[in-house]
């Protein structure tokens, strides 16, 4: 398989966990402390990736300064268009129980909410495809790290679409469409920076890395901590030694 194609294939991959969360979200009734439980680990999970394979990685490419430089303008990206993105009904797209406005409640709602789905997968996905430059073969950690978190963000925030009234045409259709550019910004993550410096390489990972970290406490920590707080420590130091086993073996 053409590395171009095994890039886009991958990034789909971990992206398709999100279609597999939001339907067992819409259609099985799982309790709020059970998915709460599920977003602390999938937080566990992407919290030791980006700390041993994109942090780490971005390192050894370019040192300090740029994973420092590429963090800090990925976490400000991220807040920012974050911020934006709450203030028109976004803010709670995460969560499971009734915190999600319904269009009604506030028209725009649901514009929002997908196009911060968008904000949460797309750093995910270009690092997928990033992984592929060095001539080697895909991280499949972080392939398997990102397609971990990505099952409870689906399933959590299709939870709580259910409950503020949105279509099953809607949700779905979200869902299927962020899967596929998953696929499709891992893809250009491989073939736009092709040949590119070393130093860019690891300021694109580091800024990567500052949106996951930014995305884990705005989004996932507030669902995991909310109904799951007297264990949520336990889950995600568990999620996050269950990443870091299968990056040293």
């Amino acid at each position: 398989m053409p590395e171009w194609l095994e890039a886009g294939f991958w990034g789909l991959l971990a992206g398709s966990a999100l279609l597999i969360g939001a339907a067992v979200g819409f259609f099985v009734r799982v309790p709020r402390r059970a998915t709460a439980s599920v977003m602390a680990f999938g937080a566990g999970v992407l919290l030791s990736a980006v700390s041993f394979e994109l942090i780490d990685e971005a390192h050894e490419q370019g040192g300090l300064l740029p994973v420092a430089i590429g963090a800090a303008a990925g976490a400000l990206a991220y807040t920012g268009a974050n911020v934006l993105l709450a203030r028109r009904g976004a803010r709670h797209r995460k969560r499971s129980g009734d915190e999600q406005p319904s269009e009604q409640e506030q028209p725009g709602s649901g514009n929002a909410i997908a196009v911060g789905a968008l904000l949460d997968g797309v750093p995910e996905s270009v690092v997928i495809g990033t992984s592929l430059l060095a001539g080697g073969p895909v991280s499949f950690v972080t392939v398997i790290a990102v397609f971990l978190s990505n099952v409870p963000e689906g399933l959590s925030s299709a939870a709580g679409m259910r409950q503020a009234g949105r279509t099953r045409r809607y949700v779905f259709g979200l869902w299927i469409a962020i899967a596929l550019i998953s696929g499709a910004a891992s893809l250009a993550g491989y073939t736009l920076l092709g040949g590119a410096p070393p130093e860019v390489l690891a300021t694109i990972t580091a800024l990567a890395a500052g949106a996951i970290l930014a995305m884990i406490t705005d989004t996932m920590v507030p669902e995991a901590f909310e109904d799951a707080h007297l264990l949520v420590g336990l889950i995600t130091v568990l999620g996050f030694l269950v990443a870091f086993a299968l990056s040293h073996t």
